[in-house]
C-alpha cells in the first residue's frame, strides 16, 4: 500500500506559499442534519488526530510560477468524505477562482460521501459538479491529482470530470471503494496504472516529480488568448521534390523511412505534454498522439496520427482535445498520416463510426483556428476527420484519396496491374490536391 500523505502533506509537494481561504460558516445541529448519534463526537476526533476543520483545505498558491485555486482532501478526517461543509469549502473554492481567473488544481483523496449526513451529503456531488461546470464555462482549466485512495463520488466529479487527471503510483482510483466492491473483483482493476490503460487518467507521476509536472500543465494552459491566431504550418522535414504520378506519391508516404509524428512533434515544439485516453474506457497510443506544446512562445494543441490506423480511442482522445483548445482558446495543429480508420470488428464494437463522427463535429464546431498538415498517408473519412477545412496542407511526400487506390480498384472490378493507373486517376498527387482546391498548399521545407 502507497504512503498515504496528509493534506498539507499534499499540497507541500507543490508549493511553499499556500494561503487558506477563510471557511464560509455554517450553523450546526447537534451531531448534523440527521441527529447521528456520536457524529459531533468523530468530527471532534478527527479534527484532534489531523489538525484539520473540514476533510478539505482550499486556498490559493503558486504553482510553477502560475498563481492557482489549490484543493486538498484531507483523508485522516473521516476518510476525505463530502458532507454540507465540504460543500461549502468547495463552492467558496470555485468561486474565488472564477473571480480571480485562476485555474484549479484538486488534490483528491477520499472515500465518497459521509453517510452521517445521508442524503444531504450525496447531493453535495450535484453542487460540486455545478461549480465545476461554471468554472470550466469560463474558461479555466481544472487538473486532479489521483492520491490514495481516490473513489466515490469526489472521483465521479472533481477527479474523473478535470480536465488533466495524474495520478500518484500505486493509488487506489475507483468508483467502488474496498468495502463495497464483490468480493471476486480483481483489486488491480482499482489502480492508477488500471486507470491509465483504460484512459481515464493522462499520467502517472512520482511524487518527486509532481510539482515540475503540473508547474508545465499550467504554464501550458493558461496561455491562452482571447481571439489566437492560427499555428503555424510546420515545415516538411522529408523530400522536397513532388511525385511524379499518384502511385509514386502512394509509395513514397508509404516508405518506412518517412519522417513520422514524432519526428514533426519534435521539431515543431521545444516542450510539450501529452494526454491519454478518451475518458470512455479506450486508448490509442499507438494510432494518436495528443497534448499541448510551445511553438515559438506559445501554447499550440496537437492531434497527430502516426501512420498506423486509427481506432476509436484515437478518434474520441482527438475529440476530446480540441474541445479543450477551443474552450481555452488555444490554436490547434493536427498531423493526418493514416491508411485510414481501424475496420476490424473490434473497432466496430468500440463505435468507430460514432466516434468518427464525433470527431468532424469536434473540427466542424471549433472556434479556435485549426491547422493541418498531411505529413503521409491520407486514408479516406478516417484521415479527413482530423483535417481543418480550409486550413490544411500537405508535404511533398504525402496523398489525400477518396479510398486506397488498391480498394478502389477492387470495388471497380478492376485487375491488380491497374492500381497504378487507378491512383493516377484519383488524383491523390501533393499538387492534384493544390489544383483541385482540397488544400491549400504544399508545405516548404523545415528551416
Amino acid at each position: 500500500m502507497p504512503e498515504r500523505l496528509s493534506a498539507r502533506d499534499a499540497l507541500a509537494l507543490l508549493t511553499d506559499d499556500f494561503a487558506e481561504l477563510p471557511s464560509p460558516a455554517r450553523d450546526g445541529q447537534p451531531d448534523g442534519p440527521l441527529a447521528w448519534p456520536g457524529y459531533d463526537a468523530s468530527r471532534a476526533r478527527a479534527a484532534a488526530r489531523t489538525g484539520e476543520e473540514e476533510s478539505v483545505v482550499c486556498g490559493h498558491a503558486t504553482v510553477g510560477g502560475t498563481p492557482v485555486v489549490l484543493i486538498a482532501f484531507e483523508f485522516g478526517f473521516l476518510g476525505g468524505s463530502l458532507g454540507e461543509r465540504t460543500g461549502d469549502r468547495l463552492e467558496a473554492a470555485h468561486v474565488h477562482a472564477r473571480e480571480r481567473r485562476l485555474p484549479v488544481v484538486s488534490l483528491v483523496a477520499t472515500g465518497g460521501s459521509r453517510m452521517q449526513e445521508g442524503m444531504l451529503a450525496l447531493t453535495q456531488l450535484q453542487r460540486v459538479s455545478r461549480q465545476s461546470a461554471l468554472t470550466r464555462a469560463a474558461g479555466l482549466p481544472q487538473l486532479a491529482v489521483l492520491r490514495d485512495p481516490t473513489t466515490g463520488g469526489g472521483w465521479a466529479t472533481l477527479g474523473a470530470g478535470a480536465d488533466v487527471v495524474l495520478a500518484l503510483p500505486g493509488a487506489q482510483v475507483g468508483f467502488a471503494g474496498s468495502r463495497v466492491r464483490p468480493p471476486d473483483v480483481d483489486p488491480a482493476a482499482y489502480t492508477a496504472r488500471a486507470q491509465l490503460a483504460a484512459g481515464t487518467v493522462d499520467a502517472v507521476v512520482r511524487p518527486g516529480e509532481l510539482r515540475e509536472t503540473l508547474g508545465r500543465w499550467l504554464a501550458l494552459l493558461t496561455a491562452s488568448s482571447t481571439e489566437p491566431d492560427p499555428a503555424p504550418v510546420p515545415g516538411a522535414l522529408g523530400r522536397a521534390d513532388l511525385p511524379a504520378t499518384g502511385w509514386d506519391a502512394v509509395r513514397r508516404a508509404r516508405a518506412p523511412e518517412r519522417p513520422r509524428a514524432h519526428a514533426y512533434l519534435d521539431a515543431y515544439f521545444t516542450r510539450r505534454a501529452a494526454i491519454s485516453g478518451d475518458r470512455c474506457g479506450g486508448t490509442d497510443p499507438d494510432g494518436m498522439l495528443c497534448g499541448f506544446g510551445t511553438h515559438d512562445g506559445r501554447t499550440v494543441a496537437y492531434a497527430a496520427q502516426t501512420g498506423a490506423a486509427t481506432r476509436p480511442a484515437g478518434y474520441r482522445t482527438a475529440a476530446r482535445l480540441i474541445r479543450l483548445a477551443d474552450r481555452l482558446s488555444l490554436p490547434v495543429l493536427t498531423l493526418v498520416d493514416t491508411p485510414g480508420a481501424a475496420n476490424d470488428a473490434e473497432a466496430e464494437r468500440q463505435g468507430a463510426g460514432a466516434a468518427i463522427a464525433d470527431l468532424f463535429a469536434a473540427v466542424a464546431t471549433a472556434r479556435t483556428p485549426i491547422t493541418t498538415l498531411v505529413i503521409g498517408e491520407g486514408g479516406s473519412g478516417g484521415a479527413l476527420a482530423l483535417a481543418a477545412p480550409g486550413n490544411t496542407w500537405v508535404t511533398p511526400d504525402s496523398y489525400f484519396s477518396v479510398i486506397a487506390p488498391e480498394l478502389a480498384a477492387a470495388i471497380l472490378k478492376r485487375p491488380p496491374e491497374q492500381v497504378r493507373k487507378t491512383a493516377d486517376q484519383l488524383r491523390v498527387r501533393p499538387q492534384d490536391l493544390v489544383d483541385l482546391g482540397v488544400v491549400r498548399g504544399i508545405a516548404g521545407a523545415a528551416t
